[in-house]
């Protein structure tokens, strides 16, 4: 994929941009709340059609607009796939009157309106900024949420199953509080309970999946930036095991292209642990197990960078993910997506730099923000394009 043009109007600091996207690598350059960050932040909304900044996407539209009766914030990407043109737009609309005000976001593919469970995985974009080191460091909804946006770019199918298990999540949730206070049959579990297992059985095969595709391809590219000291590992912790094995306290998944577990076997084994769980969820009120529970764990030479890494080893792993990330779906999709790294460099040491830099020296198309130069060699800065940015305007 290869993104030609991009088109920014009232979204964060940006009042209006258009510009041409260069090929290889774009470095731009500035000052600390000049619009770097939202420059690519703009860039993955329009893959994700969700921000992973703001609280709520209404915080995303300019400031000096929202107290005008419709204000709209709006991106356009044009960009190219297999040889083919397409434009994808955003709008990021509230509408304020007497009664209040009102949220909506529209999404136009080549013209078209669409749906953002259609549209995800058309734009295809993987990002790095500073505050995702909660991937390893924060708590699991942090890496669920990690899996979920990958998942729902590079496999067709995951976002509508993640949409529907949601949905039977807050239903089933509903019944359960009604039969803790006896105000329901039990017996109207079992056709949530069979809902839950198909729906989930999809979820927790991709992610072992992934997660097997993700580790092969992180510790290559965590063994190149660690002078082939550090070896990356990735254990995926359900919150059950739908193989009824288990090591320890942590339930183990067989990894699915092994051939050990199908997509039918899992949901089978999940519904029936939901069956032998009733009587303590009924009593709970809430459903305790399933994918919107499941973990996993990132390890370095066996120790848990979550816990016990430095700052230095957390940033390295994150980018190794993040490049395992690139050929995971490129592997999945046939496409190369568009890397977008924020301020990359600053607590790599040295020659973790020189090894990032060699390596992006070879990449198609990529975006880098950076507040110091200096981190970049003369001959890397003159081999790319670099722009300027400030207060939300670019000089190029």
């Amino acid at each position: 994929m290869l993104l030609k043009n991009l088109t920014i109007s009232n979204f964060r600091s940006y009042a209006h941009l258009e510009t041409e996207i260069p090929e290889r690598i774009l470095l731009l350059s500035g000052g600390n709340a000049q619009g770097k960050t939202s420059f690519l932040e703009a860039l993955f909304y329009c893959s994700t059609f969700t921000s992973v900044l703001a609280g709520k996407d209404r915080q995303l539209i300019r400031f000096d607009i929202l107290s005008e009766p419709v204000a709209v914030a709006r991106i356009i990407t044009v960009f190219q796939t297999a040889g083919t043109d397409h434009k994808l737009e955003v709008r990021i609309i509230q509408e304020t009157n007497e009664s209040g005000s009102r949220f909506r976001k529209e999404i136009l593919l080549d013209g078209h309106k669409t749906t953002a469970q259609n549209a995800v995985g058309k734009f295809l974009t993987v990002l790095f900024i500073p505050q995702m080191t909660a991937i390893l460091e924060g708590n699991p909804q942090e890496r669920r949420r990690y899996l979920n946006i990958t998942l729902s770019q590079s496999m067709p199918g995951y976002a509508r199953a993640l949409a529907a298990y949601k949905q039977i999540i807050m239903q089933r949730n509903a019944l359960l509080k009604l039969l803790a206070e006896r105000r329901a049959d039990p017996q109207q579990l079992d056709y949530w309970d069979t809902l839950m297992a198909q729906k989930g059985s999809i979820l927790i095969f991709q992610r072992a999946k992934a997660l097997g595709a993700l580790e092969k391809y992180a510790n290559t590219a965590h063994l190149q930036l660690t002078g082939e000291h550090e070896k990356l590992e990735l254990a995926y912790l359900p919150s059950f095991s739908p193989s009824g094995q288990s090591k320890g306290n942590e339930p183990a998944v067989e990894h699915p292209e092994d051939g050990v577990l199908s997509e039918s076997e899992i949901a089978e084994n999940f519904l029936h642990y939901l069956r032998n769980s009733r009587k303590s969820e009924i009593e709970r009120g809430i459903s305790t197990v399933g994918p919107h529970r499941d973990d996993f764990r990132i390890s370095g030479n066996g120790i848990d960078l979550g816990i016990f890494g430095s700052r230095g080893q957390i940033r390295t792993a994150l980018i190794s993910l993040k490049f395992a990330e690139i050929e995971w779906i490129k592997e999945s999709t046939g496409i190369m997506p568009l890397l977008l790294l924020d301020e990359t460099l600053a607590e790599l040491d040295n020659q973790r730099r020189a090894d990032l830099t060699r390596w992006l020296d070879h990449c198609r198309q990529g975006i880098l923000t950076t507040t110091d130069l200096g981190y970049f060699s003369p001959e890397f800065i003159q081999n790319h394009t670099v722009w300027h940015v400030a207060n939300g305007s670019i000089e190029k």
